[in-house]
C-alpha cells in the first residue's frame, strides 16, 4: 500500500499541478495564435467559419507548445524514445480531448456575439472541456514512466 506522504499521491499531484500550469501556457500560444491567424491573415472577415478554421492550426501550435513543456516539466520521468514518436502519440492520444475541445469552442463561437468579441473566452471554455481527457491520456499513453 503507498500512503499519501511517501508515493504516488505527491508525485500525481505534482503532475496535475503542473499540467495545469503547461495548460495555461498552451492556452495562452493557442490564443495567440487564433489572433495572428484572425487578423494577420483577416480571417475574422469570413465571421464563423474563419473563427472555425483559425482554430484548428492554433490548436496544433498549443498541442506542440503543451507536448515539448509537458515532456519538459510535468512527466519528465518519462521512458525515452524518439521526439518525433512521441510528438505523434501525444496528438493522437489528446485528439479526442481535441475533439471536445473543438466542440466546446465551436458550440460558444455558434452562441455568438460575447465570444466573436472575446475569442479567448471560447479558446479557454474548450481548454477546460478537454483538459481532464488529456491529462488522463498524456500520463498512460504518451508520457508512461519507466
Amino acid at each position: 500500500m503507498v500512503t499519501a506522504s511517501g508515493g504516488r499521491l505527491p508525485r500525481l499531484a505534482r503532475q496535475v499541478g503542473a499540467f495545469g500550469a503547461v495548460g495555461v501556457a498552451g492556452l495562452l500560444v493557442d490564443v495567440a495564435a487564433l489572433y495572428a491567424l484572425l487578423h494577420g491573415l483577416g480571417l475574422e472577415a469570413m465571421g464563423q467559419a474563419g473563427f472555425l478554421a483559425a482554430r484548428v492550426p492554433s490548436f496544433f501550435a498549443a498541442a506542440t507548445a503543451t507536448w515539448a513543456l509537458n515532456r519538459a516539466f510535468t512527466f519528465r520521468n518519462a521512458r525515452p524514445e524518439p521526439l518525433w514518436r512521441q510528438w505523434a502519440k501525444f496528438i493522437a492520444a489528446n485528439s479526442v480531448g481535441g475533439v471536445l475541445n473543438y466542440m466546446a469552442y465551436a458550440g460558444c463561437i455558434a452562441y455568438g456575439a460575447p465570444f466573436i468579441a472575446h475569442p479567448e473566452l471560447a479558446v479557454a471554455a474548450g481548454s477546460l472541456a478537454g483538459m481532464v481527457f488529456n491529462f488522463t491520456a498524456s500520463k498512460f499513453l504518451v508520457f508512461r514512466e519507466a
